[in-house]
């Protein structure tokens, strides 16, 4: 697999569990790495970028816009 090479420091429990694993499904360490971040990437982006997003809004000092507001100015009410 081609790709980037990251250095990653775990704490010794995860890198056991890590060992551990790749013996029991005859898989490397770097193969369940790579599975966690990839599994956990969307989900990561969405929070951080979303705290981010919020953050920025506040520091604006826009005022905020319900979602009734919102429903309204998109015709959406029912």
């Amino acid at each position: 697999m081609e790709g980037k090479i990251s250095t990653v420091r775990l704490p010794e429990d995860h890198d056991r569990r890590l060992r551990v694993l790749a013996a029991a499904t005859n898989r490397s360490r770097s193969y369940f790495i790579r599975e966690a971040v990839k599994r956990s990437l969307d989900d990561l982006e969405d929070a951080y970028l979303a705290e981010t997003a919020y953050e920025e809004f506040i520091k604006s000092g826009e005022n905020p816009i319900s979602l009734d507001e919102v429903e309204q100015r998109l015709d959406l009410e029912d």
